[in-house]
């Protein structure tokens, strides 16, 4: 396959990928949504590896629905279990998956950086499931489309993206990916957590600011990454960056809830707003599926 050719077929951010290409991908998840078959097996003859070097759940398993709905031969991989824990090397092991013959890889990673490298040593296409604090484009997609299913357009919509800003991939997807559809978007965070490289893009908003948009998406604190702490506890931080019951119900009637899961209940979201009439957490799950589907076939067919 020339470098070309397998760089149209990869997907390793949406910082670089043009409008056009974002939305051919959305067009064809909404196709594969509206499938009623379970399995439409135009994939059957292709192996993919699913390569996570970064435990995941919800990603690993949305993909292993996508490619399985679409009857590709589906490895599974998880570093914890592996040589990677006898420290060969990330390369090694895409390497050895390759020489095997997969015909694609789905790769999540710790380290930002070591993707495009290793995309640039490979003779198959990559799909990122989230790289360091670089990208997650998968998620930006589907954030996409559920946006774009509630809204009808994405074209003037005011997003606010609200917690963790600093160690979130998501953040960034969404960035790149809004900004080029003409949705303004807002961050707000407190100041341990924000990225500084981010401001030209996004203005650093006040929660109650934030809470006027027309997608209110909060982030999860990763609490595994504020050893030093940054958090002085959970509950500060859910009065001062949570969206509570209290928050929840000055939103307007159109604002649309979102978060990337996994959820920590009752500190970013409180558990009574999670799954209340305006909450999309469960049905971005959903629309994982077929957006993971179109990025597969585009990476395959």
């Amino acid at each position: 396959m020339t470098m070309t050719k397998l760089k149209e077929r990869s997907l390793l951010g949406l910082k670089d990928l043009s409008r056009q290409e974002i939305e051919s991908i959305l067009d064809r998840a909404a196709y594969w949504e509206a499938q009623q078959e379970k399995v439409v097996p135009v994939l059957s003859t292709s192996f993919v590896a699913n390569m996570f070097f970064e435990n995941s759940t919800r990603t690993r398993f949305s993909f292993e629905m996508a490619e399985k709905r679409l009857g590709a031969q589906v490895l599974n991989f998880s570093a914890a279990a592996s040589s990677v824990e006898k420290g060969e090397s990330i390369y090694d092991t895409v390497k050895t998956l390759e020489s095997m013959g997969i015909d694609a890889g789905v790769i999540r990673l710790k380290p930002s950086g070591v993707l495009e490298e290793l995309a640039g040593k490979l003779t198959v296409p990559l799909i990122n499931a989230g790289d360091g604090n670089n990208e997650h484009p998968t998620q930006a997609l589907l954030d996409l489309f559920t946006m774009k299913r509630k809204f009808g357009t994405l074209q003037g919509l005011t997003v606010s993206i609200i917690g963790d800003i600093s160690h979130s991939r998501v953040a960034r997807s969404d960035l790149w990916a809004l900004k080029k559809f003409g949705a303004e978007v807002k961050f707000c965070a407190p100041r341990s957590m924000q990225a500084p490289e981010l401001e030209p893009y996004a203005q650093y908003v006040s929660m109650e600011e934030a809470m006027k948009s027309d997608v209110v998406m909060m982030l999860r604190v990763q609490l595994e990454r504020h050893e030093t702490g940054m958090l002085k506890s959970a509950e500060e931080y859910r009065a001062q960056y949570g969206l509570t019951v209290e928050r929840a119900a000055k939103l307007s009637k159109h604002t649309l809830i979102m978060h990337p899961a996994p959820v920590n209940r009752n500190v970013e979201i409180d558990d009574a707003v999670v799954e209340c009439e305006q909450s999309a957490i469960f049905t971005q799950m959903s629309n994982g599926v077929p957006v993971r589907m179109a990025v597969m076939e585009r990476a395959l067919k």
